[in-house]
């Protein structure tokens, strides 16, 4: 497999012969506004995509983990063929046909594309109400021969989910949404430093990949952060961290 990051949770990836365009966000750097009740007012998105983006805007098929914008905007939207097959989780297929997309397929349990099995998992984005308002989110897991299991994670906290995947899968790669996403109050809605050490620990042998960093105003955990804490943990030999346009071969 081949990946790349493009910017914060989207993705380029090469998998069993196809490529996926993984939870695009497109948008220019400063045209939307700061996340609501959050530490900061800093306008996103806070960084601009790499050159090296237009690539990927004709996939084999893209992946929607869920319909947040940071996730699925409106310039993915207007830039992307409106017959590129999107992959979603169930109940999401409606804003996709009403965007104009002709080809969505919502995958309920397991699917299978092209000779890539897909199998949708669960998680949690963040804890209490506001976990609840949040919404439903789903990762991913990916297999095909001769590739490694792949699991991407989505945007979820360490939950009983994850663990779940992880014992099911036991994947070879795991891609997480980290950035210790938050509001004013409550906790954190994505991956901090504490869950990404979980999924290190209870997963030694595969090789995690943090994503979802340094692009969105309310991700108060910095790729810098993060890096400092796995490496006071011993752990930074099992994770990359990638630079936005930053590609890597597994």
């Amino acid at each position: 497999m081949n990946l790349k990051l493009l910017r914060h949770a989207t993705l380029g990836l090469e998998y069993g012969g196809v490529t996926f365009l993984i939870d695009p966000m497109f948008s220019e750097a400063g045209v939307n506004p700061p996340i609501m009740n959050t530490p900061n007012e800093l306008r996103n998105p806070l960084v601009p995509l790499p050159a090296t983006a237009q690539e990927w805007l004709h996939p084999d098929a893209a992946i929607v983990t869920h319909l947040h914008p940071d996730h699925w905007d409106a310039a993915a939207q207007e830039a992307m063929a409106k017959s590129t097959p999107i992959l979603c989780q169930p109940g999401d297929e409606s804003a996709f046909y009403s965007s104009g997309f002709q080809s969505v397929l919502p995958v309920a349990d397991h699917a299978r594309y092209k000779g890539v099995t897909l199998t949708r998992t669960g998680g949690r984005h963040g804890t209490g109400e506001i976990g609840a308002r949040m919404g439903n989110v789903s990762g991913f897991v990916l297999k095909a021969e001769g590739e490694p299991t792949l699991y991407l994670a989505g945007d979820t906290i360490w939950c009983d989910e994850v663990v779940e995947a992880l014992n099911t899968h036991k994947p070879d790669v795991i891609i997480v949404n980290a950035g210790g996403a938050r509001f004013n109050v409550g906790d954190p809605i994505t991956m901090g430093g504490d869950d990404v050490v979980q999924v290190c620990r209870y997963a030694p042998g595969s090789k995690v990949i943090p994503v979802h960093m340094d692009a969105i105003n309310h991700c108060l955990v910095t790729r810098a952060q993060l890096r400092e804490r796995l490496e006071a943990e011993a752990l930074l030999h099992q994770v990359l961290i990638l630079e936005d346009g930053e590609a890597v071969r597994l």
